[in-house]
């Protein structure tokens, strides 16, 4: 069967808007992540379970030798986990680069100090340790609280999938509500730089003066109109959440 030449050109025109319908209703993914970093700082979450009969003698054992490490990078915070977490301590360290950071690895397992007298009576104390790579969000520097001897609460969200491009408004109208004077002061907001595929675990670290302090603002937040609608606007974007009460251990430079 043979076509004329204007014939063709019909068919062509009537495939390719065909295909053109067809796409439009294929919905479509943004891989756009929204903010970009605009530096190679980055922050190392580290969570260790100690054995529960061990956890007076690990924390007794880094206190005195604490020193060693920070000898080698700026430590930001060490606390103590009281709740969400049984006999657990949680750290972050701060690196400029990967490249730092390996060269602060190598240092330490050349360390005969660091090895003798901290790593070999450490180590059979604990039953795991985690870590995970974090940066600051954009819009959030890291804000010392205004006085010591407080409280600190690290909640973990695991947001859906689409990236701060999809849900990163919503999400820091949500923290703005909660860090307005006469709540929570927030000491920073971190993003996960490893982790599931195409699932965002952000981190908000919160400091209070005492957890009974904590329990009254919750209660206060409940009642806010501002809070609430800030809250329902984000949580559509939630998949879970876990939260840490965290006491700083005398050594800990964020007190």
């Amino acid at each position: 069967m043979f076509y004329s030449r204007s014939a063709l050109r019909n068919m062509s025109r009537l495939i390719e808007l065909a295909v053109r319908m067809k796409n439009a209703h294929v919905p479509r993914v943004s891989v756009s992540t929204g903010p970009q970093q605009q530096h190679g700082t980055f922050y190392e979450f580290r969570t260790y379970c100690i054995r529960p009969d061990q956890n007076a003698a690990f924390l007794k054992l880094t206190n005195e030798k604490i020193h060693l490490r920070t000898a080698h990078s700026e430590l930001l915070g060490y606390w103590s986990v009281e709740y969400g977490g049984l006999n657990q301590v949680f750290h972050i360290w701060k690196y400029d680069s990967y490249s730092q950071r390996a060269g602060v690895r190598a240092a330490l397992a050349q360390d005969p100090n660091w090895i003798e007298q901290y790593i070999s009576k450490a180590m059979p104390m604990l039953t795991s340790q985690d870590n995970e790579v974090t940066y600051l969000v954009p819009w959030c520097n890291i804000v010392k609280p205004p006085k010591e001897n407080g409280v600190y609460e690290l909640a973990t969200y695991q947001m859906k999938p689409g990236g701060p491009a999809v849900w990163g408004e919503a999400f820091q109208a949500a923290v703005s509500t909660h860090s307005k004077p006469g709540y929570a002061h927030l000491v920073g907001v971190f993003h996960s730089e490893f982790g599931l595929l195409n699932r965002a675990l952000v981190h908000t670290l919160w400091w209070y003066d005492s957890p009974d302090q904590r329990a009254a603002i919750r209660h206060k937040a409940h009642g806010d109109p501002r809070v609430v609608a800030a809250v329902r606007e984000s949580v559509v974007y939630l998949e879970s959440q876990r939260n840490k009460l965290m006491f700083p251990t005398p050594f800990s430079p964020l007190k």
